[in-house]
């Protein structure tokens, strides 16, 4: 049997979840945080008191109070003084971010990335984005690491990238390469692109609240991060979540894995494009023109969204029956499908669904937007503080 925790490893875990609270829900009253914590008002007054000493943290009245009587401290996150860098390798983009403790985008940049670039060729100019924010920062800014957004598929342990056919990489050390490369930005943590963009969606977005939740990113593949019982779903080694690659047409398309009939043949980009007599184009302003052109009633562009919705629906009704859950995220270009095909996708759902497993799901888009995976990419950063504040 585990020995009952000792007096310093309760203080630590209370300074953890006292600050994850604030870090996830913003400026909090002491009092607020007595109840939500569990804890008494003496025990707060202590770890506050410690977390402002540390810098993480600040203390203030309120800025308005209607109520007579002493109002309860407020304690907020210190997001100009805390943060982290978040770095996102997408199909044809690399962004990168600085974020405050607390979820806040500080400062950010961008650019185009090259469809065929070599995953290693990404890493010196998002570290140059870093160098480049960095310069804008004073002194008293603490930097607690680097966590990076990757579509493909995303080893946390040891940072490797696994074979991605959609773009071009196989087996790459992205986490070593990235710290090389940034020296100072302290450790990098590396994820995949949809499941952290889940984690953060399930911690602060759209999904709060929900233990079960299935987020899924398209582009040229489609990908999933995966939430059930309120633990992601990694498989053995880190590389769950392909869902992209569940057969649904067997005499389909051929696909990049080399199987044939993968769903991201038959709604990813690629697959809305041909529909839409637009093959040859790319991106998500390809998507986006197709997506546009049927809201105005292009009948061509409204048969490609009606194809690919069904198998949205198709594929979304095979993941409620293995996951049962509670909501359904549609990220990357499939925000965009999803706005104009939202009822033939339920509708679609509904009918491969069982009735135990259709009746209680949401489908939405993320709360949190495109910056999703900034966001989640930081939560990766801020972990290791988060679970130990004064030694992380």
């Amino acid at each position: 049997m585990r020995a009952a925790p000792g007096p310093e490893e309760v203080r630590r875990h209370n300074l953890g979840s006292l600050l994850r609270y604030v870090h996830l829900h913003g400026a909090t009253s002491r009092a607020e945080l007595t109840s939500r914590l569990g804890l008494n008002r003496s025990t707060i007054g202590v770890l506050t008191a410690e977390l402002t000493t540390a810098g993480l943290v600040s203390e203030a009245a309120p800025r308005e109070t209607g109520r007579a009587g002493r109002p309860s401290l407020v304690v907020r996150p210190e997001s100009s003084k805390v943060h982290a860098y978040a770095l996102s390798i997408e199909v044809d983009r690399l962004r990168a971010a600085r974020v405050g403790l607390g979820g806040c985008i500080l400062d950010r940049r961008e650019t185009d990335r090259p469809r065929g670039m070599p995953l290693l060729d990404t890493v010196r100019p998002l570290a140059d984005f870093v160098h480049d924010m960095s310069r804008a920062m004073t002194d008293d800014v603490r930097t607690v690491g680097t966590g990076v957004a990757v579509v493909g598929r995303a080893r946390r342990a040891d940072g490797m990238v696994g074979l991605t056919p959609t773009i071009g990489s196989a087996e790459e050390p992205v986490d070593a390469a990235l710290r090389s490369a940034l020296g100072a930005a302290g450790r990098v943590t590396v994820g995949n692109h949809a499941d952290v963009s889940a984690l953060v969606e399930h911690s602060r977005g759209v999904a709060a609240g929900c233990d079960n939740v299935v987020y899924l990113h398209g582009d040229i593949g489609i990908g999933a991060g995966i939430i059930a019982g309120g633990r992601r779903v990694a498989g053995y080694g880190g590389y769950g979540g392909e869902v992209g690659h569940m057969v649904v047409n067997p005499y389909g398309r051929e696909c990049g894995c080399g199987s044939r009939g993968c769903w991201e043949t038959e709604i990813g980009e690629y697959a809305l494009l041909e529909h839409a007599g637009r093959a040859g184009e790319t991106g998500r302003e390809a998507v986006l023109g197709v997506v546009n052109a049927a809201m105005s009633g292009d009948s061509q562009a409204q048969f490609a969204v009606r194809q690919v919705g069904e198998w949205i629906g198709f594929g979304v009704g095979n993941l409620a029956n293995i996951f049962n859950p509670e909501a359904v995220i549609f990220g990357g270009t499939l925000r965009d499908v999803y706005l104009v095909a939202a009822a033939q996708i339920r509708s679609r759902m509904n009918a491969i669904a069982l009735p135990a497993f259709r009746e209680h799901i949401r489908m939405r888009t993320p709360g949190l937007g495109n910056d999703a995976a900034l966001i989640g990419a930081a939560e990766l950063a801020f972990a290791h503080l988060l679970d130990d504040p004064l030694f992380g």
